[in-house]
C-alpha cells in the first residue's frame, strides 16, 4: 500500500504533463469537449476513491485534484444522450442555464463513494448486524454503538445541511483550498501524533483502551464535531475522526474502526443526498457503464485499503499519511504555479 501512496502521488506530476486543458484558454481548437465520462476516467476515479476514502488523506481532495488533471472541473455545458443540453433552473432571474462538465463530475465523487461503503458492510458484516439488532432491542452492545454512532452522524448532518450548497459553490472545485487543507491537516496529524506517543504525559491511547461502544455521548458527539471539520475538501473525514478518536481515548486500531462506521452513515446520506438533488442531471450526463465500473472498482480497492489501515496504523501511526499530505501539496503548488 505504501507502493501505491507513492504511485498515486507519482500519477498526479505525470497526468499534469501529459493531460490536455479542458474549458479554459489555450485548450486545442479542435478539440471535442466531453460530453460524459469515459471508462478511463471512471477506472481512474474509482482507484483513487477506493484507496483515499478511508485513509487520512482526503478521498474528496484527491478526486478534485483527479477531476482537474482530467479536464473534469471545467464550465462547458453537457449534452444528454440526444445531444440536447442539459438545463438546470436555479438562477435568482428564473432563467435556465446549462449543466456542466464539472457539475457532474463533482456529482459522480460524491456518488462513487457507494462503492466504498459496499466495502465497509462486507468487512464489518457482523459488526453491523450486532448494530441492527441492538436497534430492535435484541443486542445492548450494539445498541449502545448505534447510539455513540447517531450521536457522532448528527453534528454532520445539521452543519452539511446548512453549509453545502456553500461548500459546492466555494470550494467544490478549489485545487488551492484542497492543497491549504492538505497541509493544515498534515501538521494537526503530526502534533497529534506527538501527543498520542508521549508528548504529554498520560496521552498514549492503549490498546487495552475503551471499546468503540463504551464512548460516552460527550465523546461521541466530540468525534462528529471533528468530522464536521472534514466538509472543508482536502482536510479528510477519516483523519478528522480518527484524530477525534484519539482524542477520546481510543488505540489506533479503534479509532478507525469507529471512523470506518461512523463514515458508513455519513457517505450514505452524502451519497443519497447528492443523487436526489442532482441525480437527475448527473443520469443524464453520464452513461451508466461508467459509473458502476468506477463504484466496483472503488468497493476493490476500499476493502484493501480499509484491512490495510486497520493494521498500519496499530504499528506506526499517522506519520506517513501527514508527510504524504505535505508532499502532495508541494506537488499541487508548484503544478499551480506553473
Amino acid at each position: 500500500m505504501t507502493q501505491y501512496l507513492r504511485l498515486l502521488m507519482l500519477s498526479f506530476v505525470l497526468l499534469a504533463n501529459t493531460a490536455p486543458a479542458y474549458g479554459v484558454e489555450g485548450s486545442p481548437k479542435d478539440y471535442k469537449e466531453p460530453t460524459n465520462l469515459s471508462y478511463s476516467d471512471a477506472l481512474i476515479l474509482g482507484v483513487v476513491e477506493g484507496i483515499t476514502e478511508f485513509l487520512p488523506v482526503s478521498s474528496t481532495g484527491h478526486l478534485i485534484l483527479t477531476n482537474a488533471i482530467l479536464g473534469l472541473d471545467g464550465d462547458s455545458p453537457v449534452r444528454d444522450r440526444d445531444g440536447e443540453l442539459i438545463l438546470v433552473n436555479d438562477r435568482s432571474d428564473g432563467l435556465p442555464r446549462p449543466y456542466t462538465i464539472g457539475e457532474a463530475a463533482y456529482a459522480y465523487v460524491i456518488v462513487i463513494q457507494a462503492g466504498a461503503i459496499a466495502a465497509v458492510v462486507f468487512i464489518y458484516w457482523q459488526t453491523i448486524l450486532q448494530i441492527l439488532m441492538g436497534c430492535l432491542g435484541r443486542n445492548p452492545t450494539g445498541r449502545k454503538l448505534a447510539i455513540n454512532l447517531i450521536c457522532a452522524f448528527i453534528p454532520a448532518a445539521i452543519i452539511g445541511l446548512l453549509l453545502n450548497d456553500w461548500i459546492e459553490s466555494n470550494l467544490g472545485n478549489n485545487v488551492r483550498a484542497v492543497a491549504g487543507a492538505l497541509v493544515v491537516g498534515a501538521i494537526v496529524m503530526l502534533a497529534v501524533e506527538r501527543w498520542r506517543k508521549g508528548g504529554s504525559k498520560g496521552a498514549i491511547a492503549p490498546e487495552d483502551g475503551p471499546e468503540i461502544h463504551e464512548l460516552s455521548i460527550r465523546q461521541a458527539v466530540m468525534i462528529g464535531l471533528f468530522q464536521c471539520v472534514a466538509m472543508w475538501p482536502g482536510t479528510s473525514r477519516s483523519m478528522a475522526t480518527i484524530v477525534g478518536g484519539y482524542l477520546a481515548g481510543l488505540s489506533p486500531k479503534r479509532a478507525a474502526e469507529f471512523s470506518f462506521l461512523l463514515g458508513l452513515i455519513t457517505l450514505t446520506a452524502a451519497s443519497g443526498y447528492k443523487a436526489v438533488s442532482d441525480g437527475s442531471n448527473m443520469v443524464a450526463a453520464l452513461d451508466i457503464g461508467p459509473v458502476l465500473v468506477g463504484c466496483l472498482v472503488a468497493f476493490i480497492s476500499a476493502a484493501l485499503a480499509v484491512k490495510w489501515l486497520v493494521s498500519y496504523l496499530s504499528k506506526h501511526g499517522l506519520a506517513l499519511f501527514a508527510w504524504y499530505r505535505i508532499a502532495l501539496a508541494i506537488v499541487v503548488f508548484l503544478i499551480l504555479g506553473r
